[in-house]
């Protein structure tokens, strides 16, 4: 009798033997996501394990390094515990994996366990640098592990057949004399991938007798392919051709202000590293918000002006507090200064009834506030919860309008604590690409708690009140965006990467990124 169709003993756990994919956490598929917010314990090397992986599991789960140990081992001793376990393998665990040695271990200790695939480096890694393994000339792809030596070339040197041959990262040479001694053409193309299906990844093509002097100094682990396919790279190559690809971009906001912004940044190919420069704060004295909330239910207001979506955390926090909900905007207008105010307020039940239709500020919004009508308005009043450091552009507009404002300090925005010291010698010794500064107090707070940015990196702002402050700090303005948000400024970034690009190889030049032109950096092959 099979002795997985009988139930496990009393107190055994379970095992699922999970792919993680090769390196882009996006690669993990759904039923991998799906067993990792299951589990009680996961088995993985840390090392080899993107951060991201780990978040689909649950915030008590139990972690187990497998660095310099045998996870094997781990994972068994785990499920007899009673645990619900997940062993994570690079990749898929069938493929170049030791699936069938701990799966045999599972079995022999009689736990239970499933086998959830995931992408291989060897379909993976090509994919992502643009190779197919085949095409309608080339129908045959031949795995090769090369990592413990020992290969007999021979059994691969028909012309015909497509060779992924890993673990030959230190043995470049080797692989080229011995396919090439066995008949392989010297001009057979050729490429290395490092670094697959991550933002760090790179591919150099080159022929079977030059690939170990073009890919000298190349990072492993690595992968090459060996074929005609390979000759379709520089018509498929999709995720090297991003317009930021590799750019470590600087935005200084936090993981909550910089979710749709960083997300943007990595469909260009960028890598977002977010540094908050404020920190929010409650105000000093509730009462000014109590008194607001309870003239937002009550009726005294007409409209209320969001001009942040802190704003709207704000009111939102206070309504929670209270146990209100959107409902108390019943008869209430409201207006968002931009996209992504209105986004948050959205989010939070309420549709806007105005919003600029030029520039996203507050003169923009006055531009289209119609003028107090008493015929028409039956209340006066304008809430405008906001920061303590908020201007008064808009109050002024709105009073020259027929308006009456009530300013309530609704958050109390203060600088926020220097980031760790390598970021901030990044800052200042030229390892971002680029820096996104989404307002002028950004300018100031960045410079203030980590230094001014180095000439080689690029200055994109916001608008052209953003840019002056750049200026006024020293900072070269490099890119703005067409109208002021702050999915627009990633795009203009993109544009301009776009166009770097594309003039570094009109004029034959290496392609290099703005951090790999300052003094003693690495160049990219």
């Amino acid at each position: 009798m099979d002795r997985r169709s009988v139930r496990p003993a009393p107190g055994i756990g379970s095992v699922a033997l999970v792919g993680m994919g090769p390196g882009d956490p996006g690669l993990l598929t759904l039923r991998a996501a799906g067993a990792l917010g299951r589990a009680d314990v996961v088995v993985v090397n840390r090392e080899y394990c993107p951060a991201e992986i780990l978040t689909h599991c649950r915030p008590d789960v139990e972690i187990v390094d497998s660095a310099g140990g045998d996870p094997g081992k781990l994972t068994v001793r785990a499920a007899k515990s009673g645990k619900n376990v997940v062993r994570l393998f690079q990749g898929d665990p069938g493929l170049i994996c030791d699936l069938a040695g701990e799966g045999g271990a599972l079995d022999k200790a009689g736990i239970p366990f499933e086998i959830v695939p995931g992408v291989s480096a060897v379909t993976g890694v090509p994919g992502y640098a643009g190779i197919p393994l085949t095409d309608s000339r080339h129908r045959e792809v031949r795995i090769i592990d090369a990592g413990d030596g020992g290969v007999d070339w021979e059994r691969f040197s028909s012309p015909d057949a497509t060779l992924v041959i890993t673990g030959a990262e230190n043995a470049v040479a080797e692989v080229a004399k011995g396919l090439m001694a066995v008949g392989r053409p010297d001009s057979t193309p050729a490429a290395m991938t490092t670094l697959g299906t991550t933002t760090e990844q790179e591919t150099v093509v080159s022929t079977l007798n030059r690939l170990a002097a073009d890919s000298k100094g190349m990072e492993a682990p690595a992968l090459i392919v060996v074929g005609d396919v390979v000759s379709w790279q520089d018509r498929l190559s999709w995720f090297e051709t991003k317009p930021l690809f590799g750019w470590r971009v600087l935005v200084p906001r936090t993981k909550e202000q910089a979710a749709s912004l960083s997300d943007q940044l990595r469909s260009y190919g960028a890598v977002p590293d977010e540094v908050p420069t404020i920190s929010v704060e409650p105000p000093r004295t509730p009462q000014q918000m109590e008194r607001a909330v309870k003239g937002l239910v009550t009726g005294r207001f007409e409209w209320v002006v969001f001009t942040s979506t802190n704003a709207v955390k704000a009111i939102r926090e206070k309504f929670s507090d209270y146990g209100l909900d959107a409902r108390a905007f019943a008869g209430l207008k409201v207006a968002a200064v931009g996209e992504q105010t209105a986004k948050a307020l959205v989010e939070f039940g309420v549709q806007p009834d105005l919003m600029p239709t030029g520039q996203q500020s507050g003169e923009g919004l006055v531009e289209v506030w119609p003028p107090y009508d008493e015929d028409l308005d039956p209340i006066n009043r304008v809430l405008l919860p906001r920061a303590d450091i908020a201007t008064d552009t808009l109050i002024a507009g709105l009073t020259q309008l027929g308006w009456e404002c009530e300013d309530v300090t609704a958050y109390r925005t203060v600088r926020a604590a220097p980031p760790p010291a390598p970021i901030r010698e990044a800052i200042k010794g030229g390892g971002f690409d680029a820096v996104l500064f989404t307002s002028s107090s950004t300018v100031k707070n960045l410079i203030g708690i980590a230094g001014k940015p180095h000439n080689v990196t690029v200055i994109a702002c916001i608008g052209p009140q953003t840019a002056r402050t750049a200026e006024e700090y020293g900072l070269r303005v490099d890119v703005m965006a067409e109208k002021p948000s702050v999915s627009e400024l990633a795009e203009a970034l993109a544009e301009y990467g776009a166009k770097r690009r594309a003039a570094q190889i009109e004029a034959g030049d290496p392609l290099r990124k703005p951090s790999q032109m300052r003094r003693g950096a690495r160049r990219r092959k």
